[in-house]
């Protein structure tokens, strides 16, 4: 590994202090595919217009058409209006290519969850938003808890608290499955939270 340099998480977590359920990624892509400061941040990323068409029936509803970006206050105020923090289940990693592919992203040091949840006291859901994810955040999670498949969930105590872990669908356009079926996969989490 000595050629790969380690990449630090670059982003704070974002933990509103209602915060009900928390959404976990792998990593960040890398900079030069950045189009705000924030979660999700490659316009090719479909997260936020899975947001936009389940909140307001609109995929285009925090999107920047016509600069092509995001409007990223707005995707903040709504999350902690919402109660939903998101980071990623990576804290440091090596990117064996120069690309936001999970495939090959190598988990150097995974996320500390323990203290991540200590800020967010009302949080008991931890939905991840693809395989990497989920498999990094198994590390974690106590020996005999079931990891989720896509679109179920498993129950787990970790942290001094319940916890329910979901599966979600990725939101990358690598993963092939229609925009409005991830949508619809993360309305029914959604509203079983009771986000909705």
């Amino acid at each position: 590994m000595s050629e790969f340099k380690i990449e630090t998480h670059p982003l704070e977590p974002f933990l509103p202090a209602n915060a009900k359920l928390l959404m976990l990624g792998s990593f960040p892509p890398p900079k030069t595919r950045w189009k705000m400061d924030f979660y999700y941040p490659n316009y090719q990323n479909d997260m936020w217009r899975i947001f936009g068409l389940i909140f307001f029936q609109d995929k285009a509803y925090f999107l920047d058409l016509p600069n092509k970006n995001f409007y990223e206050q707005q995707i903040r105020d709504f999350l902690t209006e919402k109660g939903i923090a998101i980071f990623d289940t990576a804290y440091q990693v090596v990117r064996l290519k120069d690309n936001a592919s999970d495939k090959f992203l190598h988990i150097e040091t995974p996320t500390d969850l323990t203290t991540l949840l200590a800020k967010i006291p009302f949080c008991q859901n931890i939905v991840t938003t693809g395989d990497k994810a989920t498999d990094t955040l198994m590390l974690s999670m106590p020996e005999g808890t079931e990891k989720p498949i896509i679109g179920t969930s498993s129950q787990t105590f970790f942290a001094d608290r319940e916890l329910t872990l979901s599966r979600m669908p990725s939101s990358s356009r690598a993963y092939p499955l229609a925009l409005e079926k991830k949508a619809e996969a993360y309305e029914q989490l959604f509203q079983k939270i009771g986000l909705i």
